[in-house]
């Protein structure tokens, strides 16, 4: 299946809906994490986008933030879409989880939080390591982390 761009109008509308949402010429969302899990239902439930599938998300560290990167797919219309989330906290990051729209959500936050370290409010229960041992100091992925006895600053 050929993957299409959202129609201009369904973009203006979530704009409008969204006010604080920035839209990439490329058709990147980025949305603050107040309005992630909104925004998502909107774009899961409403059926002029029917975003019924989330492919993967993904963690990524920069050195001032956290960002989540989402993608989504509707099965019904073909469109693909990327939404990005800003996580400025890097002492204490969290995002909204979205395992109550997207039970496939589960195991990835789940390697996100074991990895880099992001929280997930509103995961059932609270996300538990998926690689490494409970008691595994520290986050691999996270820029900041150290290994004994290897990787410089």
């Amino acid at each position: 299946m050929a993957q299409k761009q959202l129609p201009a109008e369904l973009l203006a509308a979530l704009s409008e809906k969204f006010p604080g949402l920035q839209v990439a010429e490329n058709q990147v969302l980025t949305v603050d994490a107040a309005q992630l899990l909104p925004l998502m239902q909107e774009l899961k439930e409403n059926p002029d986008y029917a975003m019924d599938y989330l492919t993967n998300l993904t963690g990524v560290d920069y050195a001032d933030r956290f960002e989540m990167v989402y993608n989504l797919i509707s099965f019904e219309h073909g469109y693909e879409l990327m939404v990005k989330c800003p996580l400025p906290d890097k002492e204490n990051p969290s995002v909204p989880s979205l395992c109550p729209l997207w039970g496939g959500a589960n195991w990835q936050e789940r390697e996100v939080y074991d990895l880099m370290g992001i929280n997930f409010t509103g995961y059932p229960g609270h996300p538990t390591r998926i690689f490494l041992e409970d008691n595994f100091p520290g986050h691999p992925l996270r820029k900041d982390f150290q290994w004994e006895g290897g990787r410089e600053a």
